[in-house]
C-alpha cells in the first residue's frame, strides 16, 4: 500500500524570499519536506469559471511501500464540490472525464521514483551526505543569481565583445560562474568595455575577471592565451576588512619584535656579556637561566641594532604601502614576526582590495624588499667602512669570523672590505651597523624567495604566472629541506611559510595581460640575489678565500 502524506501551499511575502537567512531557512525546511514526501500532487481544473466549484482538486500519486505493489491511489473526497443544481450536466461530464483520466492513469506502467531516477543517473548517496551537501551550500558563499547570468549573457557578451560557447563554475568553491568562449576583439579593450558594462547593467554587484582558458585546446589567434571570463559576487572575491582583534594581535606582534630586536642588541656584545649569560645562550646543555638584571646594563648599548632592524622592518613596509598608493591598493596593517636569531623574519601585510593586473601585482611586492634591501645595504657598507676606521674603534663589537660564512654574497663583500687578514681570524671586530645590515638583508632575501603567498612568490607569480610559481615553490622547500639554501634558518622559515604564507595570492582582475621584458628581468634578477645571499660558504670554499678561519692549528 502507498504511504499518503499530506500537501499544501504556503504563501511567502517578498521580504522572506529577499532575506539570506530567511531564505536558507526556508529552503532546509523545504528540502527535509521534499524528502520525507513520497507522493506527487497535482491541481486539477474543472472550469475557467469563478465558482466555488471551480477550487482545484488535489490528486496524490503515493509511491508504494511494497516492491510488487505499484500502483497509484485515489485519495476520496479530496476536494467536494457542493452541489449545484444549474452545473450538473457540466459537474457530470468533468466527473466523467476525470474518471477516465484516472482509469487510464492506473492502466499506464508505472512511472520510475525520483530515487531510482537519481540511482540511475550517479552513484547513490546516504541521507547523511545527502544532509551535508545541502549544509554545506547553505554555509557557503552566496552563488551568482541565475536570473544576473541570464541578464549579463544577454547585455554584455556577444558578437561584438565575447561569444559565449559555455558556462563552468569558478571560484574556490564553485560560487562563480565561468564564461568560456570566442573573444572579438583585443582583450584589454574588451575587458575594459564588459567591466564597465557590467556596473550599468548590474550596479556595484559583482566583479568580472578576465582569466586564462582552463584546458583550452590551442592559443588565441590573435596571440597569447585564450581567455574566458569569471564572474563572482563582491562580497565574496574581495577581501574583508581588519577587524579589532588583528589590530591588537598586530599590535602584540610588533611589541614582541621590539623584544627581540633588543635581545639581538645583547647577544652581539657577546664578548662582553657575564660569563654565566654567555654560558647559557651558547651551551645547549645549560638548564639553570642566570640573572636576568645581569643583562640591564647592556640594553643602552644594543639599541642602536635594535633601532636598526626595526627601521629595516618599516622601510620594508613603507615601500609596499609607496607603491600601492598610486594603484588604489589597499594593504592591511603588517602583522611582524618576532624571530630572536634576525629580530624579525619580516612582517605579512595582506591585500585588502583586488588587484587590477599583474604588473600591479608585480610592482606593490619588489617595492617593499627593495626599500628594505636599499637601507639594509647602505647599513652593511657603512658599518664595514666604519670596521676598519681607527677612530671608531671603540664602537666594534667581536663576533666569531665563522657568521660571516652564513652568505655566500656578503661574505665576499666582508672579505673585499676588510681584507685577508681580518676576516682570516677567529674574531672579528665589526661595528654594529654591519649586523644591522647583514639581518636586514637576510630578512628581505627570506621575503624574497619564490614560495606561496611571500613577496617573491607574488612577483614571480606576476611575472611568469601560477605554473612558474609552482615549479619555483617546489624547488624552494626542497633546497630548504635539505638546507642549502638559509643555513641554520632553513627549516624554521621553511615551518613558517608552510603555516603562514604556503597559499599562492588570489588572481587579479585582469589576470592575462603580461607584465613586460623590463619586470620579468628585474624579478629574475632579484631570484639570482637571493640565492646568493642565503647560499652559505662551505670550509673548503671559505678557507680558499679567507672567510673565516675553518682550520684552528
Amino acid at each position: 500500500m502507498g504511504t499518503l502524506t499530506s500537501c499544501g501551499f504556503i504563501p511567502l511575502k517578498s521580504e522572506f524570499r529577499s532575506n539570506p537567512v530567511r531564505r536558507a531557512f526556508r529552503e532546509t525546511i523545504h528540502y527535509h519536506a521534499l524528502k520525507r514526501l513520497r507522493s506527487t500532487c497535482f491541481p486539477t481544473f474543472t472550469h475557467s469559471l469563478p465558482h466555488p466549484s471551480n477550487f482545484p482538486a488535489f490528486r496524490c500519486s503515493a509511491t508504494a511501500n511494497n516492491n510488487n505493489d505499484n500502483r497509484n491511489d485515489v485519495v476520496e473526497g479530496e476536494a467536494e464540490r457542493p452541489p449545484n443544481d444549474s452545473s450538473n450536466a457540466t459537474t457530470t461530464t468533468t466527473q466523467e472525464r476525470r474518471d477516465d483520466a484516472f482509469k487510464s492513469e492506473k492502466s499506464a506502467p508505472p512511472s520510475p521514483s525520483p530515487r531510482s531516477s537519481l540511482t540511475s543517473l550517479g552513484p547513490t548517496y546516504s541521507n547523511f551526505q545527502v544532509d551535508s551537501f545541502k549544509l554545506m551550500e547553505l554555509l557557503g558563499p552566496e552563488k551568482v543569481d541565475p536570473a544576473d547570468v541570464k541578464l549579463i549573457k544577454d547585455k554584455l557578451f556577444g558578437y561584438s565583445t565575447f561569444w559565449v560557447t559555455k558556462e563552468e563554475p569558478f571560484g574556490d568553491l564553485g560560487e562563480g560562474i565561468l564564461f568560456i568562449g570566442n573573444l572579438r576583439g583585443k582583450r584589454e579593450d574588451i575587458f575594459s568595455k564588459l567591466q564597465n558594462m557590467l556596473v550599468e547593467v548590474t550596479g556595484d554587484k559583482y566583479n568580472l575577471f578576465m582569466v586564462e582558458e582552463p584546458d583550452a585546446d590551442s592559443p588565441d589567434p590573435r596571440g597569447g592565451p585564450r581567455v574566458s571570463f569569471g564572474l563572482l559576487r563582491k562580497e565574496v572575491s574581495e577581501p574583508g576588512p581588519t577587524t579589532l582583534w588583528q589590530y591588537v594581535i598586530a599590535l602584540l606582534l610588533f611589541l614582541l619584535t621590539i623584544g627581540s630586536s633588543v635581545e639581538l642588541g645583547i647577544a652581539s656584545q657577546i664578548n662582553r656579556l657575564p660569563p654565566e649569560v654567555v654560558k647559557y645562550l651558547t651551551d645547549p646543555n645549560a638548564v639553570e637561566a642566570p640573572d636576568m638584571q645581569l643583562l640591564f646594563p647592556f640594553v643602552e648599548s644594543a639599541l642602536p641594532l635594535a633601532y636598526g632592524v626595526l627601521g629595516v622592518l618599516l622601510f620594508h613596509e613603507v615601500g609596499h604601502f609607496l607603491a600601492a598608493f598610486p594603484k588604489q591598493v589597499k594593504l592591511s596593517i603588517p602583522f611582524f614576526i618576532p624571530n630572536i636569531t634576525l629580530g624579525s623574519f619580516g612582517a605579512i601585510t595582506q591585500f585588502k582590495s583586488l588587484l587590477p593586473d599583474r604588473s600591479t601585482k608585480v610592482d606593490i611586492s619588489l617595492a617593499g624588499p627593495f626599500a628594505g634591501a636599499v637601507l639594509s645595504f647602505s647599513m652593511f657598507t657603512v658599518g664595514l667602512l666604519l670596521s676598519s676606521n681607527p677612530d671608531a674603534a671603540g664602537d666594534l663589537v667581536q663576533v666569531p669570523s665563522m657568521l660571516f660564512q652564513g652568505s655566500l654574497l656578503l661574505g665576499l663583500i666582508s672579505r673585499a672590505t676588510l681584507g685577508y687578514a681580518a676576516m682570516h681570524a677567529a674574531t672579528v671586530a665589526i661595528h654594529p651597523l654591519v649586523i644591522a645590515g647583514w639581518c636586514g638583508l637576510t630578512i628581505q632575501a627570506f621575503n624574497m624567495l619564490p614560495v606561496g603567498c611571500l613577496d617573491g612568490g607574488r612577483a614571480v607569480q606576476g611575472a611568469f604566472g601560477k605554473g612558474a610559481l609552482m615549479g619555483f615553490g617546489l624547488t624552494t622547500y626542497t633546497l630548504l629541506g635539505l638546507g642549502v639554501i638559509g643555513g641554520p634558518l632553513s627549516l624554521p622559515w621553511g615551518l613558517y611559510v608552510i603555516l603562514c604564507q604556503r597559499t599562492p595570492e588570489k588572481p587579479c582582475l585582469n589576470d592575462v595581460t603580461e607584465v613586460g621584458t623590463w619586470r620579468k628581468t628585474l624579478v629574475a634578477a632579484a631570484i639570482f640575489l637571493v640565492a646568493f645571499t642565503l647560499l652559505p660558504v662551505w670550509d673548503e670554499l671559505a678557507e680558499e678565500l679567507g672567510i673565516g678561519l675553518v682550520n684552528v692549528l
